[in-house]
């Protein structure tokens, strides 16, 4: 089977690991810090807070800016449902916004006519690494003195005019998950260049234990969303080596969109001049006639996996019977979920891989 998606562990991740495991210092230690320090010299921001899961990341951002009960929040309609799920934790309404067909992330042009008084924040998503348009989204924010979390769970390293995405906005949340560019097995980041709100985060992660000159207070009800010494001793060789992982992603959607060039029925990822796209999913969109659902069975078939990318939010049971919406409320969404395929892509797929995929899939397609 080439599965869709597969962790780069190196020799070095492993015995970083078993290192970690021999100490018996297993929470929140050196390596903890270590990876905190390597990310901000990374993404070039001046704070970061390293967590349990990317869920965990966006849950902390949203407490941390003060969104809860009768704050509304700008989402787009297509992403994991994380994203809305933090927003409605907190006790804030999700507004949806549709999302834009070549890029998959939230449609700028239509921010504006959902805000209201009671909006609060926008969240935009950096889809399957993609970065959403944050020139216009800063602009918007800072028009109506709104907060801006960037979920930037598939995006590490991805960029925007030159600038890595998730360090736009107030705060901006990564993922660590097996099927990103690197992993900690689950862990998530928080990037953000306020000290206050580090410091706020910081507590929040850890049961709202704060150090008093040597002894320790708990002064809010807080969270376990720390991360183990031992994941984060496993994800800096990878990060050490992410823009080498990230090129060969990209080399391996040039060499899809090269073997799918000629084919009119499905279309393959938007190549944008100003943007550098990680390929966290190389994501397809099948022409309305295909049953995408019968194409991932027959890929399966022939031993390849693949999958949908992300969900419309508005045709899941939990949104469509709270907030009533209807299918044809946010159409490029569903579209998106309806006729998304996503393709294996990573360090463990060859080139004679995606030679192979390409030509079953195309045989099917015909």
């Amino acid at each position: 089977m080439i599965k869709l998606a597969k962790p780069y562990i190196t020799e070095d991740c492993i015995n970083d690991v078993i290192d970690v495991l021999r100490s018996g210092n297993f929470v929140q230690g050196k390596n903890v810090q270590k990876l905190e320090e390597t990310i901000k010299a990374y993404l070039g921001v001046k704070n970061a807070v390293v967590v349990s899961s990317c869920t965990a990341a966006l849950h902390l951002a949203l407490l941390t800016l003060g969104i809860g009960p009768g704050d509304e929040v700008i989402v787009p309609a297509f992403t994991f449902p994380a994203t809305t799920n933090m927003v409605e934790c907190v006790g804030a309404k999700n507004v949806l916004v549709d999302i834009n067909l070549d890029d998959f992330c939230i449609n700028t042009s239509l921010i504006e006519g959902a805000i209201t008084s009671k909006t609060k924040a926008i969240l935009p998503v950096h889809e399957f690494g993609q970065a959403a348009k944050m020139d216009k989204v800063m602009e918007i924010s800072e028009k109506y003195g709104l907060k801006v979390i960037e979920d930037a769970a598939c995006a590490l390293g991805t960029e925007y005019n030159g600038k890595k995405v998730g360090t736009f906005g107030d705060i901006g949340c990564f993922s660590l998950h097996p099927r990103k560019a690197i992993t900690s097995g689950e862990g998530g980041i928080l990037v953000t260049n306020n000290e206050d709100l580090t410091h706020s985060m910081s507590i929040l992660r850890n049961h709202g234990i704060e150090n008093h000159t040597g002894s320790i207070d708990f002064v809010i009800a807080g969270y376990n969303y720390r991360m183990t010494d031992f994941q984060a001793a496993l994800c800096l060789p990878q990060l050490d080596i992410i823009e080498h992982i990230i090129e060969e992603r990209i080399c391996q959607a040039e060499n899809y969109n090269n073997n799918f060039k000629e084919i009119k029925i499905l279309t393959t990822p938007h190549v944008f001049s100003d943007r550098k796209m990680v390929y966290q999913t190389y994501h397809i969109i099948l022409d309305k006639k295909f049953d995408r659902n019968i194409i991932i069975k027959r890929l399966k078939e022939k031993e390849i996996e693949t999958n949908y990318g992300a969900y419309a939010i508005n045709i899941l049971s939990y949104y469509s019977k709270n907030y009533g919406y209807k299918p044809n409320d946010y159409p490029n969404a569903v579209f998106a979920f309806e006729q998304g395929l996503a393709l294996p892509i990573g360090m463990h797929v060859q080139g004679c891989d995606i030679l192979k995929i390409t030509s079953e899939l195309k045989g099917l397609l015909s």
